[in-house]
């Protein structure tokens, strides 16, 4: 049995053929290549896959192919344009928090969407942000930080 979806990848509409049991990021890593989201424990609870769907970020390993049918899709790849990378990118690599980058994507992707719906986050909105995605690198301090600063802020990020 296989199911066609249309839906909208990185700002350009898409279709595709496939199983209805697999799963949103075996599409986007198999058939469309874009390896940026990553598969870290398969179960929703590392946020290595954290893609936005519709605005809202959500653990592709936890979506079915049917769930994106109609949807709009931002991954990783989708954050640069036109060579260049998000200003959100920038700050990560300008402020150390990219350590071995596993988990980085799925971090950008959590802190993105909370910056569409709060572009003046504070601390504990960019923890809370974040409380789903794991990293074993670097302690999260310069990941907060990133993220703050990738808004212009000149908080004081405390000790984490």
């Amino acid at each position: 049995m296989s199911l066609t979806i249309h839906f909208k990848l990185n700002g350009k509409a898409v279709s595709i053929s496939t199983a209805p049991n697999r799963r949103l990021i075996d599409l986007l890593r198999e058939d469309f290549g874009l390896t940026g989201t990553k598969e870290g424990c398969g179960i929703g609870e590392c946020g290595a896959c954290t893609v936005l769907l519709n605005g809202k970020a959500v653990n592709s390993c936890l979506i079915l192919a049917g769930q994106a049918d109609g949807a709009e899709i931002l991954t990783i790849e989708g954050l640069a344009q036109q060579g260049q990378l998000h200003p959100l990118q920038e700050s990560f690599i300008k402020h150390g928090a990219v350590q071995c980058g596993f988990c980085t994507p799925g971090m950008i992707m959590s802190a993105y969407a909370l910056l569409l719906e709060n572009p003046s986050p504070t601390e504990a909105d960019i923890k809370e942000a974040i409380a789903g995605n794991l990293c074993r690198c670097t302690g999260y301090k310069q990941i907060i930080l990133a993220i703050d600063k990738s808004t212009g802020s000149d908080q004081k990020i405390s000790q984490v």
